[in-house]
């Protein structure tokens, strides 16, 4: 995607409705960077986040990748949380497998009892790395992604002080978390429908389902006493600058990152490349294109009309803003501009 191009189809240029942003954070650490820096940049984009009026500042799950600072998800939301006020904040996700439910519920049980009635649960199947990663985070692989619909109903159990479990998630017992299910696939859109919850879908990275999940999910939706009514959210990549030569140059880190990832040489976040993804081969700018569709690069208007014809597209009741960019500075005024986009709609 060149800048100012939005991939999407049918979009009208005007829809007259703002769905609610929310903010995608893997806390990347840059080839000059420290872990300590990342975080502090974390905190200080989630404090920005709250002052522009996101609705939710969101911290995935990722292992064993030199260049993402999110590992431990719920320490990095702890101090995420107190760098805010009132921003909800919450895991995007979890992977569930690479953990016991009951460790889960505790932890998030915590971060309720430290910020109470700001915390989401986003759960997902994936391992957010590879086999040897899961292996050494599990011990053993007894416990995968096929248990994934029995782990969130016994993480269900725990938070609901479900008698029948024998035992007590504390903290984690009665606390009410919004818990949620992520998810590239159909699979999690059936899961999200049956037990009623919210669904976020990743199409900042994984878009070729994402019209055919979040039709399953709405059709297949059964209220809970969680949500009575279907809740969408889906990923957006939005990288927006005063020009879209400077759109272009910030984007070209996050590119240059997933080209990396593609092509088994992941690392730290690059400065950023002039000219990067014309200097690409056809192929492998054909594979960017696709996978990061969901995208726009450019300046507010370029970054509204891909936003109106993404909401057009997904109906989402929440876009989840996502943009990896090597300077912070630049990181903070895309994430003011997006904003300034969307309110344009």
């Amino acid at each position: 995607m060149t800048g100012g191009e939005v991939e999407h189809c049918a979009p009208p240029p005007h829809i007259g409705f703002m769905p609610k942003l929310s903010f995608l954070d893997l806390v990347p650490v840059t080839d000059t960077g420290t872990i300590a820096q990342s975080l502090a940049n974390a905190a200080d984009l989630a404090r920005h986040a709250e002052t522009l009026g996101y609705h939710r500042y969101w911290v995935a799950e990722h292992h064993g990748m030199a260049g993402i600072a999110s590992a431990a998800t719920s320490v990095v939301l702890a101090h995420i949380g107190h760098a805010t006020r009132a921003i909800r904040i919450g895991a995007g996700g979890i992977m569930l497998p690479n953990h016991a439910p009951m460790v889960i519920a505790e932890q998030f049980g915590t971060l309720e009892a430290l910020f109470p009635g700001r915390i989401d649960l986003g759960l997902g199947r994936a391992p957010g790395s590879d086999q040897r990663v899961a292996h050494a985070l599990r011990r053993n692989l007894a416990s995968d992604e096929r248990q994934f619909p029995q782990d969130v109903l016994e993480l269900q159990a725990f938070l609901a002080g479900d008698d029948r479990l024998g035992i007590r998630a504390v903290p984690g017992e009665g606390a009410k978390i919004p818990l949620w299910i992520l998810g590239s696939s159909l699979f999690g859109a059936r899961l999200a429908a049956m037990l009623g919850l919210p669904y976020a879908f990743a199409s900042h990275f994984a878009p070729d389902a994402l019209d055919e999940a979040l039709d399953i999910y709405r059709r297949q939706f059964k209220p809970s006493e969680q949500l009575a009514e279907p809740y969408a959210a889906a990923a957006f990549n939005a990288f927006a600058a005063d020009t879209r030569e400077e759109a272009e140059l910030i984007a070209s880190s996050q590119q240059q990152a997933f080209v990396a990832l593609r092509t088994g040489n992941p690392g730290r976040m690059k400065p950023p490349i002039a000219g990067y993804k014309d200097s690409l081969p056809p192929n492998a700018r054909a594979i960017l294109d696709h996978v990061l569709q969901c995208s726009a690069i450019g300046t507010v208007d370029d970054v509204a009309a891909g936003l109106a014809a993404f909401q057009a597209r997904t109906g989402a009741d929440e876009i989840i803003i996502a943009s990896s960019i090597y300077d912070h500075d630049a990181r903070k005024h895309s994430l003011m501009l997006t904003m300034e986009a969307a309110r344009s709609l």
